[in-house]
């Protein structure tokens, strides 16, 4: 009988997806009214640009290990402590920079000033549009009335608290917060996994884990020993070597399992 429910905070509980969607349209709409672009246009040039310059700086397996993707890299401050966050802290202003100023050269656009001013300005729109699913509440109350609720999330410490403290009704959910740059290796490894087990002191078969990414959330429950529930949303296509244990098209599946 499971006694504990583990989930993953991005994509599964926070809309986060739509939320970097929507600070780039806000963004680029600056763009569009001073020269006439199409912010659909710019904002793909950008995400290009931003993955290419992420990919080549040597923080890239450290952001790898913990999970922080580029675009979370354009907007978070990563003020966390230890030598490879003081790095990103380093890296982080120019990356910014350069993900716009090159964003806008491939639209035609050569202008370093408006490139910082763009860079400045995405943070504050990734602040100001938090999108949190429309079951998540409905399903967390539910579930607090008779399972212990732990969130284990991959990403920077600050920057995860962020996203809590710009939704503030989740966090009083989850008995333990577990992120990954806090714990010093992020999911799939299995060490994560484990150390939510001992905070929650159960035993594999007494949790399950729910997450929206095969490759973290679900091949690390799996190599644990942990029940998985895979939440595809999108219909995303099965991957033959990563199995969950079950699949939902929404959080509200999960009471069918349980």
């Amino acid at each position: 009988m499971k006694k504990a429910i583990i989930f993953d905070l991005d994509d599964t509980l926070l809309w986060d997806a739509k939320s970097v969607k929507e600070a780039f349209k806000a963004t680029c709409e600056v763009v569009r009214k001073r020269y006439g672009v199409a912010p659909e246009l710019l904002e793909e040039k950008v995400r290009e640009r931003a993955r290419s310059l992420y990919a080549g700086y040597d923080t890239y397996p450290f952001t790898q290990m913990i999970g922080i993707n580029p675009f979370e890299g354009l907007w978070g401050s990563f003020n966390d402590e230890g030598n490879d966050f003081k790095r990103l802290r380093e890296i982080v202003p120019q990356y910014r920079e350069d993900a716009w100023t090159l964003g806008l050269k491939d639209v035609g656009i050569d202008n370093l000033v408006m490139g910082k001013e763009l860079a400045t300005l995405f943070p504050e729109m990734r602040k100001r549009h938090p999108y949190v699913y429309e079951e998540t509440f409905e399903v967390l109350d539910e579930l607090k009335r008779n399972y212990s609720l732990a969130l284990l999330t991959n990403g920077s410490p600050e920057l995860q608290y962020t996203k809590l403290d710009i939704t503030p009704e989740l966090q009083p959910y989850f008995e333990h917060i577990v992120i990954s740059g806090a714990f010093g290796k992020g999911k799939p490894d299995v060490s994560i996994f484990n150390h939510v087990l001992d905070l929650l002191a159960l035993s594999q078969e007494q949790v399950m884990m729910v997450g929206d990414n095969l490759h973290t959330d679900i091949l690390g429950a799996s190599q644990a020993g942990i029940d998985s529930v895979w939440v595809n949303r999108n219909r995303k296509e099965k991957n033959s070597e990563i199995v969950p244990t079950y699949e939902i098209s929404s959080l509200q599946g999960i009471f069918n399992l349980l």
